[in-house]
């Protein structure tokens, strides 16, 4: 947290050292990403991505799509516009956000983008099938993913039990677990917890953390064994 002198943004512990949420899902073909946090120019550097075919996003939330501008780079080695896929309030907010990307005559160098509406059913970007699950963030509606047995759900305080039953049955589930004090529009870390055994996921890793939650190390200790903080840089296979 900018200007903040506590425990957890003072600690030297590296999972201490979180950027905005977000994910690459990678098979043997094919790269997503999900959402273009401010920091996705540094997570793309970090992580040496050299081909991503996708990006999808959750929702409109500024910490969730303002990155999207250093797509162009993708768009330059790769030679061809980027796919993008969103609700259509997410769309909207891109299109204004990056009004010069979608201008009828644009600025030599703009990002290109291809932008995909999706709605509530699967469908596939190359070898990856992707599932989209509705959550609520508060009032806003908000895209989790399902691939295969992988689910991902970030900025969510409810989960309807239709939405409930499309993440039934994955091995994995990322969910946020904001702080453990009530939050209007988050999960607190007792939340989490319970959702996850609601579900009967059997590995759960919480993720959107805010510095209120406390420690890593701590809070690790604090959880089920089935259950773990997400950090930076962590990978899972499937």
């Amino acid at each position: 947290m900018i200007a903040c002198m506590c425990e957890v943004c003072t600690s030297g512990h590296p999972h201490d050292k979180r950027l905005r949420s977000s994910i690459k899902v990678s098979s043997a073909t094919t790269t997503v990403v999900v959402d273009t946090t401010p920091d996705f120019r540094y997570q793309m550097l970090r992580t040496q991505t050299t081909q991503l075919d996708a990006i999808l996003f959750t929702h409109p939330h500024k910490d969730h799509i303002a990155g999207l501008d250093d797509i162009r780079a993708y768009n330059y080695f790769q030679g061809k516009a980027m796919d993008i896929y969103a609700n259509f309030m997410t769309a909207e907010a891109i299109q204004r956000d990056f009004y010069y990307a979608f201008a009828e005559k644009k600025y030599p160098g703009v990002p290109e983008l291809n932008l995909i509406t999706i709605e509530d059913r699967p469908f596939n970007i190359g070898d990856i099938q992707v599932t989209p699950v509705e959550v609520m963030h508060h009032l806003l509606p908000v895209w989790g993913f399902r691939f295969g047995d992988f689910t991902y759900i970030t900025d969510a305080n409810s989960i309807s039990s239709e939405s409930k039953a499309r993440i039934k049955g994955s091995r994995t589930l990322v969910l946020n677990a904001l702080r453990k004090e009530k939050h209007i529009s988050h999960f607190t870390l007792s939340e989490a917890i319970a959702l996850a055994d609601e579900l009967e996921v059997p590995e759960v890793y919480l993720t959107h953390i805010s510095h209120q939650l406390g420690k890593h190390e701590d809070i690790n200790k604090e959880l089920p064994a089935h259950i773990r903080l997400a950090y930076d840089g962590l990978q899972v296979t499937l």
